[in-house]
């Protein structure tokens, strides 16, 4: 009898502390979107290059499982934006012997397959692919369909090796500690981290940022 009733009592503990978490949670998305608390304001606002409409950058790395974690919520809240809503997304090398991931990522774009984008995130962290090596990079493209003359092409263009380049210069005006981060405007930054560790929260932030950013246009 003692048993059960010791087991009964750690029980309703387990469940207490877990309705509490949920509590906790379901609190943490109510309360309204903060400065400082789920965003954080540029300390130098950065030009835009859309100057009619709301850019959004996505800053990620191809090797990062958090970026590959986040994809599914960011794709479906970039297919829910308005026309006046631009999103770009902005490899990050945060080591030099990571640029064939940036390289890999506008290869693909200068292609016109960036359909390929989220299969990339899948191969490196479901089938534990490293696409660093060259070889390595151009089997796979050539396993998705396309040419490995065009794709090395591509690859090693000064384009596209530039445009890599030019990406961490980009990630560093933003001041890009980690990934994925998400910044709205030229102005503000956000991310699963910054706001609480929630993926569900960043896009709230997300969405509270655009508006904040469409109203500021008016």
């Amino acid at each position: 009898m003692k048993n059960i009733n010791l087991f009964t009592f750690i029980r309703n503990i387990f469940f207490g502390i877990l309705c509490l978490g949920f509590s906790n949670l379901a609190l943490s998305q109510a309360r309204p979107i903060e400065e400082g608390f789920d965003y954080r304001v540029m300390p130098v606002a950065q030009a835009t290059e859309s100057k009619d409409k709301i850019e959004v950058l996505e800053f990620f790395w191809y090797g990062c499982p958090h970026c590959h974690d986040f994809e599914p919520e960011l794709s479906a809240w970039i297919a829910k934006q308005g026309k006046d809503v631009v999103v770009k997304k902005v490899p990050v090398a945060f080591r030099d012997e990571l640029l064939p991931h940036s390289q890999l990522f506008y290869a693909l774009d200068s292609l016109g397959r960036n359909d390929l984008h989220a299969k990339v995130m899948v191969a490196m962290h479901v089938n534990k692919k490293k696409l660093l090596a060259e070889a390595e990079i151009a089997d796979w493209v050539v396993s998705q369909g396309i040419d490995r003359q065009t794709f090395l092409k591509a690859f090693k263009s000064f384009t596209v090796i530039s445009k890599a380049r030019a990406a961490n210069q980009i990630a560093q005006a933003y001041r890009i500690d980690g990934v994925p981060s998400v910044a709205v405007q030229g102005k503000y930054l956000t991310s699963p981290s910054i706001a609480g560790g929630s993926k569900a929260r960043a896009i709230q932030a997300m969405d509270f940022l655009v508006n904040k950013a469409r109203k500021e246009k008016k």
